[in-house]
């Protein structure tokens, strides 16, 4: 194995040192496109090849986005972006193999993804042993970027950054007079939920928030009977879930057939901004509360407008999950930018030497900065909220464009 990787590092150092006089730059995207979390990478495979699409293009309109207001990339003769997307189908082995087909075969100089932590997790590992630079935009488990890789970045806040940000918003409750004196965890099994739940227990415990149900399960259960009678006996004020698309979806539908409203339902994003618990259950979640830092913003400004071409183009406006991809390819492409060359370590070093700015992204992001672990130290969140069709940002109080609907209203 040791040889095949130094060989195929060996190919990839060659056919890279001769990008100047390609065409265009490989990307690899590994996320799902088919499995439980199908609907999720196909929205991330649709707003990465618009990213690149836009970066490829002459978008003046876009000029605050690095490398919009010109053509492909300038300081590479204007060569422009690929994507080159493979199915991880969740699964953390198909992940490595792909990252390894990636690389061998299609000889890509760098790679983001995968959407489910598990996968991540295993895939950047194989990205760290062949030198390749992984740009993650929407995975959370907090070990990511914990195990002193060195050519693994996360553009996106990290489970613990998320846990704080609910005490913080349950203390606001609590402040507005509302009784929070409780709360549950109800996460998916995998490296996704384990990860969330630790970081909410810390977080609560620092709080000084009870704990009252702590409820782990997989994500392919279908009788979730005993799970909300605990959670009804228990009545707590709130409810954080971190939950995958089909499993927030039979959730919310038993939450209904045992007529049980909980005051406060937070998702940790996952399944909630999958377009499908809103087409499936949207009408009986009415005042779910999910984590995001995507906010499509007024008409006419960039965001609006590239929320306009991406629905144009999927019949779907953009969500957390999806905008967080698009954001990562363009943290990535003004890195291979500046490096001015698609040699892997060129852009691993860009990458360490970002700083971009709050107004040079899409996202709701102080800016993007990364430490020494390859964490964006500047990234943020806000707290959205499911009113009527769409989810409307409500916390934290400065960036609200709605006011918050307490308790959860569910269903009429």
């Amino acid at each position: 194995m040791r040889n095949l990787i130094r060989a195929a590092t060996l190919i990839v150092a060659v056919t890279a040192g001769a990008a100047h006089a390609q065409e265009n730059i490989k990307i690899g995207l590994i996320t799902p496109l088919t499995g439980n979390s199908a609907r999720v990478g196909q929205q991330a495979k649709a707003a990465v090849e618009l990213g690149a699409e836009i970066v490829n293009g002459v978008y003046p309109e876009f000029a605050t986005l690095p490398l919009a207001a010109s053509a492909g990339s300038p300081n590479l003769k204007g060569a422009k972006l690929k994507i080159i997307t493979a199915d991880n189908q969740g699964n953390p082995s198909i992940g490595q193999k792909q990252t390894i087909r990636l690389v061998t075969e299609e000889q890509v100089v760098a790679l983001l993804g995968a959407y489910l932590s598990s996968v991540t997790l295993a895939a950047t590992a194989v990205a760290e042993q062949y030198g390749i630079p992984w740009v993650v935009g929407d995975s959370v488990a907090v070990n990511i970027t914990k195990r002193g890789l060195k050519w693994t970045f996360r553009v996106m806040p990290d489970a613990t950054d998320f846990a704080k940000s609910y005490m913080e918003f349950l203390n606001d409750l609590k402040q507005a007079g509302h009784p929070v004196s409780s709360i549950a965890i109800v996460y998916e099994n995998t490296d996704y939920g384990t990860s969330v739940a630790a970081s909410v227990r810390e977080a609560a415990r620092e709080a000084s928030l009870p704990i009252s149900v702590d409820i782990s399960y997989s994500a392919n259960t279908t009788d979730l009977a005993s799970q909300v009678l605990q959670l009804r006996d228990k009545n707590p004020d709130a409810i954080i879930f971190a939950s995958y698309t089909s499993d927030i979806i039979r959730y919310m539908k038993a939450l209904k057939s045992f007529d049980y409203r909980p005051p406060v339902i937070i998702g940790d994003d996952g399944g909630f901004s999958d377009p499908a618990f809103v087409a499936n259950v949207g009408n009986i979640a009415q005042g779910v509360l999910d984590r995001s830092a995507w906010e499509k913003g007024k008409p006419g400004s960039v965001t609006a407008r590239i929320n306009d071409i991406f629905k144009t183009k999927t019949g779907y406006e953009l969500d957390d999950t999806s905008a967080r991809n698009m954001q990562a390819l363009f943290v990535l492409a003004d890195a291979i930018k500046r490096a001015g060359s698609t040699k892997p370590d060129a852009i691993q070093q860009a990458l360490r030497q970002t700083d971009l700015k709050p107004e040079q992204l899409m996202m709701g992001y102080r800016g993007v900065k990364f430490d020494s672990t390859g964490q964006n130290a500047l990234a943020a969140t806000y707290l959205i909220q499911l009113q009527g069709a769409s989810y409307v940002v409500v916390w934290p109080e400065k960036s609200a464009t709605a006011k918050l609907i307490y308790p959860f209203k569910g269903w009429q």
